[in-house]
């Protein structure tokens, strides 16, 4: 009988495992940043969500990325599964303007191993934490004891009427990464991402 629960209990943290995603905020290992994983179809991105120094990505090999701002950016590109617990794809360093082969694992579901290599040697990585108290959702209820409302899509984010008059049209504001839905998450990091990955 002990044999029976014994491989029932290892049974059952083997599915965990193997169930287990990255989805989630998580901490750069030096605490610089936030990035914001989610699952876009049929592979992960990620994005930074916070940064502890707002900056561009002024190392960027193509030209006209070099004004874009670092929050918001794509840095995990395209992460499929390649075994139980494990992901594939690459990462995109904006101090060097390079894009690596890369892979995440969970250790644990609150550490996420990342690792890059460049032409399968100068491997290295970073170990990334798992960020507990998340940003809340665009449309999620308001904690209790709080007052006022996340802006509803396609509302005012200054809480204002909009102005009346004849509508014209405007650059499309860049998504808050932090607070965007999944599916604005992964449209912004898809179309930022575009050329990034090979």
């Amino acid at each position: 009988m002990r044999r029976t629960c014994l491989i029932l209990g290892w049974l059952c943290l083997s599915a965990g495992i193997a169930y287990a995603d990255p989805v989630g905020e998580w901490m750069t290992q030096k605490g610089f940043a936030k990035i914001r994983i989610e699952n876009c179809g049929t592979s992960f991105w990620g994005a930074v969500a916070w940064e502890q120094k707002s900056g561009t990505d002024s190392k960027n090999p193509d030209p006209s990325k070099r004004s874009r701002p670092t929050l918001g950016m794509p840095v995990l590109l395209d992460m499929k599964p390649v075994e139980p617990n494990k992901w594939s794809g690459q990462i995109y360093n904006s101090e060097n303007g390079k894009t690596y082969e890369a892979n995440i694992s969970l250790a644990n579901p609150d550490l996420l191993q990342v690792r890059g290599c460049v032409l399968g040697i100068l491997c290295g990585g970073e170990d990334w934490t798992r960020v507990k108290e998340l940003t809340p959702q665009v449309g999620a209820p308001v904690a209790p004891g709080t007052t006022g409302s996340l802006p509803k899509p396609g509302g005012s984010t200054l809480g204002g009427p909009k102005a009346a008059g004849p509508s014209t049209t405007a650059p499309a504001k860049p998504v808050d990464i932090a607070t965007a839905s999944v599916d604005e998450f992964c449209s912004a990091v898809l179309l930022n991402g575009a050329g990034l990955a090979h």
